[in-house]
């Protein structure tokens, strides 16, 4: 049974934020994850280890053993001082960026079939799956719930931001790569690489599209909980802290496959972000019409594979549909790929897929760091 909320549990921890609430306001606050021992894993304890040390605790984040906190400086720098065995680590709560840039939304459309899934030959791939059944989640600001291209894939949807409120989108952005996956084969508008999955809207980013790593903790232990299958992380940081590679390891063990955008700082030495640049994850470049790689891409080692993200036509707010650009656009062309495979090949491990979806990819003639193995190829991975 889906999780969607947990009203215990985050009753508890506003009702511990209300006793301190006089403290948020009275200094300045700092927004930190507390990480604890793994033998010290019950979160009324360890709310109340960090209420006698003068923090606020936000909510726990079970993916990690740990809490998000607001703590004013005094207790910060006393926080850090303590030797305390239950209290592994201290790691910032950083904020994480998606990838890609907004235009201004279009009226809904009758169907076309776009250049980037025409290019990946997901259309191809229909005649044998077209991802029925297989459980995909959307990690980005939410989405439109009620668009007509998306409504009928959106089996379930959670807020980490606010856990007592749907996942509407306030950006736009999730709308968008949620189409690129999964807008339904109807006569309107487009048509999502894998057409029929099953789609799960999580929001962990907010209208601005930046999210707090506590906030994108928690989504990923609601997906953990929920048995997704794929995962699509259309965000990312250019820095890590060890609890977001936690997060990402402990996720790959739960046996889901997640794929990453690179990053949009091409014009800036090409540096890829976390989580892309972790191992456990699939990473994606973005290539345009040409197959060449988009100026405003990331690349490096760690690029597993490319996929189209110049000029993507997809699903927006209020119905309606837009253009975009950039690795959050590649990305979900590679999400939807892996449902596509995980529907003929279920049983695989997300190393197995990844391993499939490379060994099929088309060489674009590109380096390595760019491409990867390739431009993913969903046709051909699920022969």
């Amino acid at each position: 049974m889906l999780k969607r909320f947990r009203p215990i549990q985050y009753l508890f921890v506003l009702f511990i934020a209300t006793i301190f609430a006089g403290n948020v306001f009275a200094a300045n606050v700092k927004q930190k994850i507390v990480v604890f021992a793994p033998g010290f894993s019950n979160p009324v304890q360890q709310a109340a280890l960090l209420k006698n040390m003068g923090v606020i605790p936000v909510k726990p984040l079970r993916i990690i053993n740990g809490f998000a906190v607001s703590l004013p400086d005094a207790a910060f720098e006393a926080l850090q001082s303590l030797d305390n065995q239950n209290i592994l680590r201290i790691d910032d709560d950083i904020v994480l960026h998606g990838t890609a840039k907004p235009v201004d939304p279009l009226p809904q459309p009758p169907q076309e079939l776009t250049w980037g899934i025409d290019r990946i030959e997901a259309d191809l791939a229909w005649a044998e799956t077209n991802g029925t059944m297989i459980n995909v989640a959307v990690l980005d600001t939410g989405a439109d719930l009620d668009h007509p291209d998306l409504t009928d894939n959106i089996k379930g949807n959670f807020s980490a931001i606010n856990p007592h409120k749907s996942a509407v989108d306030d950006n736009g952005h999730g709308t968008h790569v949620s189409g690129i996956i999964a807008a339904a084969n109807n006569t309107i508008g487009v048509i999502g690489a894998a057409p029929q999955i099953n789609l799960y809207v999580v929001k962990v980013l907010g209208s601005d599209n930046t999210g707090n790593l506590s906030d994108i903790l928690d989504g990923m232990q609601w997906c953990i909980d929920n048995h997704m299958q794929v995962v699509n992380m259309s965000f990312g940081a250019t820095s890590t802290v060890q609890s977001l590679a936690d997060a990402v390891t402990a996720m790959h063990a739960a046996g889901i496959v997640q794929v990453a955008a690179a990053g949009n700082n091409g014009s800036s030495g090409g540096t890829m972000l976390y989580p892309a640049r972790y191992p456990e994850t699939i990473a994606v470049s973005s290539v345009n019409i040409n197959g060449i790689l988009a100026a405003s891409s990331s690349y490096g080692p760690e690029v597993d594979l490319a996929a189209p993200g110049v000029s993507i036509y997809s699903t927006y707010l209020n119905a309606g549909y837009t253009t975009m650009s950039g690795t959050s656009m590649a990305t979900p062309h590679v999400t939807a790929s892996a449902a596509l495979v995980l529907s003929v090949f279920p049983a695989l491990t997300p190393d197995e897929v990844k391993t499939k979806l490379k060994s099929s990819a088309e060489d674009l003639g590109l380096p390595a760091d760019e491409q990867g193995a390739g431009l993913v190829r969903p046709d051909l991975a699920i022969q």
